[in-house]
């Protein structure tokens, strides 16, 4: 059976490794500066956001977009308010911590930051003046890490209470894609460029071999983030090998297409196995899927097509998650629900 652990299982879409080689005998200048399929993908990232005059720049992971911005819109004394369960409070070995710079998390578990935790969260770090680390910056995930999207409306809540409270917005879209081309989403990429200081749109769990576009508007970060991207590690010496995946990517629609067959194979496989007596942990639409099961199913449906443990609930019931990607046949789904069914629960 395939494997529905993750969307980066795969090496790359066809379209993007046909790119690769087509160009792999072509002499370029190194590290992104200048060569024409870097300048050309920043041009067509430009044009897709709404943003001519952003500065964009391409790191090789998340991990490494993450924590360029993260440090570089913040002070030492600063920190930086998200959901307990993002990507830079959890699965990226204190990254940010490693920096200098504070994670200050919410109490939120939906995956979504809102308005009422940040405002908790800003008035406790405040309460003491400088003796508590200052929020600065506001972190958040679309698609969530609990695959929810954000809506226009929320979005603009959170922004909105940012700009009140003199705090910049991040957005991680490591899986920017599968949150867009959902059937859910109301956010357009432009709307979402006007509001966010920076964001990311991930090119790894959306059909590349690797690499993450970054979008800048806020002018510190503009400045900074080359010099930042050398001093951490993150400048690629062959980095037209990332321009050439994002220039194919964004040429004629390849990026969304990919994320919108994986958000339906995704989609497809809510349903089947909610018909066959599944129950959903959080609603989810997009390409990641999360089923609340008990222990011994959740070990049994990890053994046969490697879906990942979440979360282990109070209950001791187990949180599942499946992901679809850009390489899941229907074919595959259906063979995934056909199993799960027969499955003694």
């Amino acid at each position: 059976m395939r494997s529905f652990k993750n969307d980066y299982s795969e090496g790359a879409a066809p379209e993007i490794l046909a790119a690769l080689v087509d160009t792999n005998g072509e002499q370029t200048v190194g590290y992104t500066e200048g060569d024409p399929h870097t300048e050309r993908a920043r041009a067509l990232i430009r044009e897709a956001c709404g943003q001519p005059d952003a500065a964009v720049e391409f790191c090789v992971g998340g991990t490494s977009a993450n924590l360029i911005c993260v440090a570089g819109m913040l002070r030492d004394f600063e920190g930086v308010v998200c959901t307990p369960d993002a990507h830079i409070n959890t699965h990226e070995t204190g990254a940010v911590g490693a920096c200098g710079r504070t994670v200050l998390p919410t109490h939120d578990g939906d995956g979504f930051l809102s308005v009422e935790e940040a405002e908790r969260v800003w008035g406790f770090q405040t309460s003491c003046g400088r003796h508590m680390t200052r929020p600065t910056l506001v972190y958040i995930t679309d698609s969530t890490e609990f695959g929810g999207v954000w809506d226009r409306r929320r979005f603009d809540e959170v922004c909105d209470w940012a700009e009140g409270h003199g705090c910049k917005v991040y957005v991680d879209g490591a899986r920017l894609g599968a949150a867009l081309e959902s059937p859910a989403n109301d956010l357009s990429l432009g709307h979402m460029a006007s509001r966010a200081d920076a964001f990311s749109i991930g090119g790894t769990k959306n059909g590349m071999l690797f690499g993450e576009a970054v979008v800048i508007r806020d002018p510190d970060l503009r400045r900074d983030f080359p010099y930042l991207q050398k001093m951490r590690g993150g400048l690629m010496a062959k980095g037209r090998l990332l321009g050439v995946q994002f220039e194919a990517a964004f040429e004629d629609g390849l990026y969304w297409r990919l994320a919108r067959h994986a958000d339906e194979c995704a989609l497809a496989l809510r349903d089947g196995l909610m018909a066959a007596g599944y129950e959903p942990y959080l609603r989810s639409d997009t390409n990641q899927q999360f089923f609340t099961v008990d222990a011994g199913l959740a070990r049994a449906l990890e053994d046969a097509c490697g879906c990942e443990i979440f979360l282990t609930l109070p209950d001791g019931r187990q949180v599942v998650r499946f992901v679809c990607s850009w390489a899941t046949e229907t074919a595959d789904v259906a063979e995934l629900v056909a199993f799960c069914s027969e499955m003694p629960r």
